[in-house]
């Protein structure tokens, strides 16, 4: 059984930085597609960003050039820095894990395998 723990989250005013992290358990995770994904209050639940085993990235539009996905096989950890929050930001942040391959891009949402239980972000203005 695979579980994933993220942290990370808090209450943070527009402009800052968050560095997410999400531990899992299992001792394959460096073949693991990880992704994180947000759902924000009354609002469906939301790509952020993927990694690859290898180390490929895919980000959504909104989060480009203020996001960076990374993980640590040593460790089991995948990373979401976070810089120049918006309020827009404001979510339920989850990891993903997605035991198969990445194939020709990120795997879908149906896709994932394991969800961990989340990590609050509040960015205020």
């Amino acid at each position: 059984q695979v579980q994933l723990v993220e942290s990370g989250g808090g209450l943070v005013q527009a402009g800052d930085s968050l560095r997410l992290s999400c531990a899992a358990s299992g001792r394959t995770f460096g073949t693991w597609t990880m992704g994180w994904f947000r759902q924000a209050p009354g609002k469906e639940r939301e790509f952020v960003s993927a990694i690859s085993w290898n180390g490929n990235t895919f980000y959504t539009d909104s989060v480009k050039g203020r996001f960076t996905i990374s993980r640590d096989n040593t460790k089991n950890t995948v990373y979401l820095q976070m810089n120049s929050l918006k309020p827009d930001d404001t979510a339920v942040y989850y990891c993903a894990a997605d035991l198969g391959g990445w194939g020709t891009g990120p795997p879908r949402e149906y896709e994932y395998d394991y969800w961990g239980q989340g990590t609050q972000v509040t960015v205020s203005s």
